[in-house]
């Protein structure tokens, strides 16, 4: 929730000018110093070393792919050496922490202080009534999370959360375990970010999952980047931009906000990049409306449409559509009964801009990449916006050939994998089965809950046990407050976790946290090192291999934690002994083939180096829909709209954090030093308010009953929360816009805003007003 001492005084962020290009000496110079000071000279640099190596750890940050081929010794980007030094550092939080800092104190703590403190240490218990945590043995946390599910009254009285950082084998003897006890909760925090991402690929090309590699991006005539910031998000991708630009790609950036990593890169281990020369890379930048991408997709297909009518056969490809696709024609009539002025005014970008993108499209071979993450995924309408993307894909022929496909870029490292292995609420008939057949037992078949139906069930019934594997739940989700709410009426919350975070301050009745191995870290079980193993987001899964001396003798890793609680909660049975699969992981990788083509033969294909891509259909042009074509969508045009005077925010991360981890309290490629609390806005919308720059104001969201996302209703019937003093900061952005960062700005999202069909909240479509502060 937030911050207990949000409404005091503080001092204002430093404003600089907004940076034309990410990287260069200023990343290098960054990272260095986070490692240095937080891992110190020699493990520091060991990590480093060892980070994204074959025989090395995979980054514990974004699930951009590695080369497939040879690598850098400085295989990592400035938020990578963020994340390691984060993990690595020397800093430990023992006992005499826990006994000098009540749980009042730590929640008066920002979320940076919180990672500041160092890595955990041994297991810790908050019981009801206690102002501290308190030591407990391993054994005797498991005994009590064993007590607490059996005292359960039925198995969906317990939540499994996931976050994307855990390993497959983690991942596969979780929901393994979940299922075994008898439910199919299985929310992660996939919920909150591309769920809409799979259930619109699932819909219009039958896989949930990204269609291209690297050497397809190097090979593009033209690249969207659409609803994306990788200069922050995931800044490998630059150089893999770069390339593409460089063998004669154009990108086009679509996003709301100027962002220096779609501007220029600057590559940090070349000659011109250590000089500052970036190399230019949009060589088109729209600035969209926030929700006005399907606008301006559709305006697209107006476009070619037009085109084709002009010069029959030409531009559309009809081979590929009359073979592999059904549903043209409804889409085509939504396109030519389009406006060109309603789209321009819903799109925010004019004709003319359109048609040149449109001419682009055209250019080459056609071969066209769409890449886009959570600009586009958290809308009401992001499941219609991400089809209309494969409708332009379809028109083309863009898909299954060499520099041409869909490529959600997924967030954190394994958040993929996990899907992949079980992590899902609704896994299909053909997993379970094989589940049941393999492991002798009855795999529920109710579907589970979400991260978002999760919360309502927490918050509405008392006593439920809510577990996390990773991740940082209570400043992730939606509606911070009433996250909060929920997680208090839980009769126990367990999260293993690496560092301190604000979930573990919101606890149930009873708290326990449980610390685990880093990403880093070696894992020795049975007297043998053992590797995990990830799948990025191209599909290919490669080993992990922890290189240093863990942060205490008293961790355990993912897996035995899992073994050790299962064993507890169900025991062995004539298939599954527990903790004799997590002796030797290559037991555990020899399940997973057996539940999951594409894996067999795991062991051998895993120690290959770089790993293994899995089957992709699409790339076969194999369509694994219900009818067995690539699906055209037709749905009908929409937007996000608010009351006349008010203001459509975003949330984003600056560039000093990943996900919910805050490393520092910069944000230098927007400008910001020093300041998290503070709220971006177009210079035009804040004079007309009379809003002076770096002033405080007062944020207010609105949620309708009756919204849907389409129009706006009466402000007079609105459910409201609020944040008090946040700083406005001018930026390029389009009028009517804002943004906030997470996990700041959470508590304005209302946990019942959510995209139809994947049920994600809506964190770039929030209503609000802003006044300034008294």
């Amino acid at each position: 929730m937030p911050n207990p001492d949000k409404n005091l005084q503080k001092p204002a962020p430093k404003i600089g000018k907004p940076k034309n290009y990410a990287g260069g000496n200023p990343a290098v110079a960054s990272a260095m110093r986070h490692v240095l000071k937080s891992a110190g000279p020699v493990r520091g640099t060991k990590a480093l070393l060892e980070l994204n190596q074959i025989d090395g750890f995979d980054c514990p940050s974004c699930a951009w792919p590695d080369p497939d081929d040879e690598r850098s010794h400085a295989e990592f980007c400035e938020n990578g050496a963020k994340a390691i030094a984060s993990e690595a550092t020397t800093r430990r939080i023992e006992r005499s922490f826990f006994r000098k800092h009540s749980i009042e104190e730590l929640a008066s703590q920002s979320d940076y202080w919180h990672d500041q403190q160092g890595r955990l240490t041994e297991p810790m218990i908050l019981r009801q009534g206690d102002t501290h945590y308190h030591p407990i043995s391993w054994d005797e946390a498991f005994a009590l999370i064993s007590s607490e599910l059996h005292n359960l009254p039925t198995p969906d009285d317990a939540i499994f959360y996931t976050s994307g950082r855990t390993s497959n084998e983690a991942a596969f003897l979780y929901q393994l375990f979940a299922r075994h006890f008898g439910t199919n909760n299985l929310p992660d925090c996939s919920n909150m970010c591309h769920e809409s991402s799979g259930t619109a690929m699932k819909q219009s090309v039958g896989v949930g999952k990204g269609t291209v590699s690297l050497d397809d991006i190097h090979q593009a005539d033209t690249i969207l980047c659409i609803g994306q910031n990788p200069g922050t998000n995931h800044p490998r991708m630059l150089s893999t931009l770069e390339t593409a630009v460089q063998n004669g790609a154009r990108i086009i950036a679509i996003n709301p906000l100027k962002e220096a990593g779609l501007i220029g890169f600057a590559h940090p281990q070349k000659i011109s990049g250590m000089l500052g020369q970036s190399t230019p890379l949009a060589s088109q930048y729209l600035q969209v409306k926030v929700n006005g991408d399907l606008a301006l997709l559709r305006a697209l297909g107006k476009a070619l449409f037009e085109r084709e009518a002009a010069t029959p056969g030409s531009v559309i490809d009809h081979d590929f559509i009359q073979q592999h696709t059904q549903g043209i024609e409804a889409y085509q009539q939504r396109c030519e009964e389009a406006n060109w002025d309603e789209l321009c005014t819903l799109s925010g970008i004019d004709k003319d801009s359109i048609n040149t993108l449109a001419d682009t499209l055209l250019r080459g071979e056609r071969k066209l990449i769409t890449c886009w993450a959570m600009g586009l995924t958290q809308h009401r309408n992001a499941v219609a916006t991400i089809r209309e993307i494969a409708n332009l894909h379809f028109l083309l022929g863009a898909l299954g050939r060499t520099g041409a496909g869909l490529c959600p870029v997924r967030g954190h490292s394994n958040v993929q994998g996990d899907r992949t292995v079980g992590i899902y609420e609704k896994m299909p008939e053909s997993f379970l089965k094989r589940l049941d057949a393999t492991f002798g037992i009855n795999a529920p078949r109710k579907h589970g809950l979400d991260t978002v139906d999760a919360i309502h069930a927490m918050h509405r019934d008392a006593g439920k046990v809510f577990f996390a594997l990773g991740g940082n739940f209570l400043q992730a989700s939606p509606d911070t407050s009433f996250t909060a709410q929920a997680l208090r009426n839980c009769s126990l919350t367990c999260h293993v976790s690496t560092k301190l975070n604000r979930s573990h301050l919101v606890g149930g009745t009873t708290a326990l946290i449980l610390p685990c191995l880093g990403r880093s870290e070696r894992d020795i079980q049975h007297g043998e090192e053992q590797f995990v193993s990830c799948e990025n987001s191209m599909g290919i899964v490669h080993q992990s291999k922890g290189t240093l001396n863990p942060a205490s003798r008293d961790l355990l890793s993912e897996p035995e934690i899992i073994a050790r609680l299962a064993e507890a909660t169900l025991g062995d049975t004539e298939r599954i002994r527990w903790r004799w699969l997590t002796q030797d992981y290559d037991r555990i990788r020899l399940l997973i083939e057996q539940c999951i083509p594409g894996f067999a033969p795991y062991n051998r294909r895993v120690r290959k180096p770089g790993g293994f891509y899995l089957p992709n259909p699409v790339k076969q042009r194999v369509w694994k829909t219900a009818s067995g074509k690539a699906e055209f969508s037709s749905s009908p045009l929409e937007q996000f709209e608010v009351a006349p005077g008010n203001l459509i925010l975003q949330t984003l991360r600056s560039h000093d954090q990943y996900n919910t981890t805050i490393y520092g309290l910069n944000d230098r490629y927007r400008g910001i030093g020093m300041g998290r609390e503070i709220i971006f806005l177009n210079p035009d919308d804040m004079q007309s308010k009379g809003i002076k720059p770096i002033s405080r104001v007062d944020i207010t969201s609105y949620w309708y009953d009756n919204q849907d996302g389409a129009s706006a209703p009466n402000q007079a019937t609105a459910e409201t929360r609020q944040l008090s003093g946040f700083y406005a900061i001018p930026y390029d952005m389009p009028r009517g816009t804002a943004a906030a960062y997470f996990p700041e700005a959470n508590e304005l999202v209302p946990v019942h805003a959510t995209a139809r069909e994947s049920n994600t909240p809506t964190s770039k479509s929030i209503e609000i007003s802003i006044t300034p502060t008294p």
